[in-house]
């Protein structure tokens, strides 16, 4: 084998041996990235023969993770972060805190430091980027306020660990460890100034790409573009994310992954952005690949042999242990247990911070080498068990729902939010259009009704979403439309059209049988995410279905506007 090529053995092994592995996790029926995982375990040190670079799939990996966050960015826009906040923000300091003392805790009877329990307990509380996205993808709820909340819930993780891998150096010698990589300048200044440092540099990060980005990057993609070359085109969109990404690490000592996140969401504002996302979605997927795999190559499966009750122990904290108290917290926000549950499932497991807190852990002398054995343990089993998890949303839904009195209490207790006020004019909910969800399509579909004088009723998971558009003046009610109760206090059964303008295809059904249940003339408009659901939801005779990004909500729009050209007088 020669010596001089490390790169390209490195790239071919570990896509060869995950494609093998791969095609033979799903022929049993199991998630790919098992396969993947597998693969890096056959190429990692711990098993003998070949034995790739770790070094460079790490660095592979993270670019993959660069282009998937970036590809995030994309579609999420500020206003969509701004708008989970209230949830996002609080939701995640506290879930990160419940993690962080369970991981105190059972290091404490293993004997186990203090300082290690933190780092600890710190490396089980941030869920994986990839994995996350991966599953809300593949389930089409990316873009649902279930996938804004759970995104932004782990935007706010990311800027935690980023702290915390900045602050854990000046603090280790405090905390028992060693000063093998100190921090800059931890030899002059005081902790409060490092952390003043740090919070200042990522301000200036996040106020430049917000304020310089919106404008400079949108610009030149679209100068890229109107050179009419497709290769530019690409070239651009992978520069501005490897790029920006890197830079931002370099300069202001934020994550790759946040970097690349906000590169995505300034370039977000010109309208090339969806043709970005399709050109990068190749590349995308081939790294994230490789993020497995180089999560197998570090993981020493004797430990699984050595420590299989510790092992069982942190596997729990992260399925169990975090994802209840993310559960709780969402329902104590008035969500909808829907939302609750997919956040709960999109949290229980572990990736790429982990791995690095555990690495500068087990560097500075704080964490034992254990420690990081069993961090490894419990992510590769986490992310195993992570699309077994979400298929366990719905059952575990109608379980609690059916069983459970005190969770009934917490969804919505006396919520007047979830209740259409008294004071909305009689007229206004009588042949009406009950609009599911106020997005980046909702919203201009409300906007369009208004303008034309069509009265609507707005059907919204996100609590702040719904507040603010009746303090505009706009009917709306939160909660899950896909249960009977919301769309009845829309007052479907008056409606003359259901328009749902988010892309659950699993809850878009339940919506339509409910509407049509209650109020059998109700026409139907609906908006899907991939062929494959429209044409099943068209053969299952859903109504007017919608695929696309570019001119989804202009098509929407139209459609509803001329059904009510024709025939407005006549009764729903």
């Amino acid at each position: 084998m020669p010596h001089d090529v490390p790169l390209i053995t490195t790239i071919a092994a570990a896509l060869g041996l995950a494609l093998i592995m791969g095609f033979v996790a799903a022929r049993l029926r199991l998630p790919a990235l098992v396969g993947y995982l597998i693969a890096g375990i056959i190429i990692g040190p711990a098993t003998p023969g070949f034995v790739a670079d770790i070094e460079l799939s790490n660095q592979l990996a993270e670019i993959g993770v660069m282009l998937l966050m970036f590809g995030v960015g994309l579609h999420f826009s500020l206003d969509d972060l701004l708008a989970v906040r209230r949830i996002a923000l609080p939701g995640a300091i506290v879930q990160i805190a419940v993690a962080t003392l369970l991981g105190i805790g059972v290091t404490a009877l293993w004997g186990w430091s203090l300082a290690a329990g933190i780092v600890f307990g710190l490396a089980l509380s941030v869920a994986s980027t990839v994995v996350l996205l991966r599953a809300l993808e593949s389930r089409g709820v990316l873009e649902s306020v279930n996938g804004r909340i759970a995104v932004g819930w782990l935007v706010v993780e990311d800027l935690v660990m980023v702290l915390v891998l900045v602050l854990l150096p000046p603090f280790s010698v405090w905390l028992g460890g060693n000063s093998a990589i100190p921090a800059e300048g931890a030899g002059d200044q005081s902790l409060l100034i490092t952390l003043v440092f740090t919070l200042g540099r990522v301000s200036v990060f996040i106020a430049l790409m917000l304020v310089v980005g919106r404008r400079l990057f949108p610009w030149l993609l679209w100068q890229i573009a109107r050179t009419g070359s497709r290769e530019l085109f690409t070239l651009c969109v992978i520069a501005a994310a490897v790029g920006i990404a890197y830079g931002s690490a370099e300069l202001f000592g934020v994550s790759f992954a946040l970097g690349a996140f906000f590169a995505g969401m300034v370039m977000r504002e010109s309208p090339l952005s969806y043709r970005a996302a399709e050109e990068s979605l190749p590349l995308r997927d081939a790294f994230s690949v490789l993020f497995f795999v180089s999560v197998g190559m570090l993981f020493d499966p004797h430990v699984l042999i050595s420590e299989p009750i510790h092992v069982i122990v942190v596997v729990a904290i992260i399925v169990f242990g975090k994802s209840l108290a993310a559960f709780f917290l969402v329902l104590l926000f008035r969500y909808p247990l829907n939302t609750a549950l997919t956040v709960s499932a999109s949290l229980a497991q572990i990736g790429e911070f982990s791995f690095i807190l555990a690495n500068l852990g087990v560097s500075l002398g704080i964490l034992p080498t254990e420690g990081q054995s069993l961090i490894l343990a419990g992510a590769i089993i986490s992310i195993a068990l992570n699309p077994l998890v979400f298929h366990a949303v719905e059952p575990a839904q109608a379980w609690i729902r059916s069983r459970s009195k005190l969770a009934q209490t917490l969804e919505r207790p006396d919520d007047p939010l979830a209740v259409l006020p008294m004071t909305v004019d009689l007229n206004r909910l009588t042949g009406q259009v009950v609009l599911v969800g106020y997005g980046r399509v909702g919203r201009r579909i409300g906007e369009a009704l208004a303008a034309n004088g069509i009265s609507f009723v707005v059907a919204e998971e996100n609590r702040e979403i719904v507040e603010k558009l009746r303090e505009s003046g706009v009917p709306a009610v939160s909660g899950d439309a896909s249960e009977a109760t919301v769309l009845i206090q829309a007052h479907v059964h008056r409606a003359r059209m259901l328009v749902i303008a988010t892309p659950d295809t699993v809850a878009v059904r339940r919506m339509i049988e409910i509407a049509r249940t209650v109020n059998p003339r109700i026409e139907t408009v609906v908006r899907t995410h991939s062929e494959e659901e429209a044409v099943l939801l068209e053969k299952e005779n859903a109504g007017k279905v919608f695929l696309g990004e570019h001119e989804l909500a202009r098509s929407m729009i139209q459609h509803v506007l001329d059904r009510y050209a024709v025939g407005t007088d006549q009764s729903p």
